[in-house]
């Protein structure tokens, strides 16, 4: 069975797909939908709906809580790449890191293959023996030096 941020997750893309990657949604609807709390929304639209991601999501207090949310079609695979370096923080966890990864695919600007490769070397099991204190940020270090290395 699908976590429910998974869940709500296919739901809003689905909405975005039926209407060429943009979409205005009501958080109490769609936590209606997916039988959740408003806030489950919320934590859903920050974690898998950044910029970083791919995505501009412009929230408006009251009448519901209506939320936009917009597909960011990048021009190049390499400005999608840059975008998403520049995006990435600091620190990086594996979980965030897959989640990137795994929305450059879906737009098409690295193959599967490449995206396996740099979960490979930025995950835990690989970076073990890096200290926990650092991991993060030489977790994030790997990964902005993998994506520029597919730029050349």
């Amino acid at each position: 069975m699908a976590k429910l941020v998974d869940v709500i997750e296919a739901m809003i893309k689905e909405l975005l797909e039926e209407n060429n990657g943009s979409a205005t949604i009501s958080r109490s609807v769609l936590a209606e939908q997916a039988n959740c709390v408003p806030s489950q929304i919320t934590y859903v639209l920050s974690t898998r709906f950044s910029t970083g991601n791919g995505y501009i999501v412009e929230s408006r207090r009251g009448g519901g809580g209506q939320i936009t949310i917009s597909q960011i079609k990048p021009v190049s695979s390499d400005d999608y790449l840059r975008s998403l370096i520049v995006a990435t923080q600091d620190s990086l966890t594996q979980q965030e890191a897959k989640i990137l990864l795994t929305n450059a695919v879906e737009v098409g600007a690295i193959k599967p293959r490449e995206a396996t490769s740099i979960m490979a070397a930025v995950s835990d099991r690989s970076l073990a023996k890096v200290d926990t204190d650092i991991r993060s940020q030489v977790r994030a270090d790997i990964f902005k030096n993998a994506l520029a290395g597919l730029m050349i």
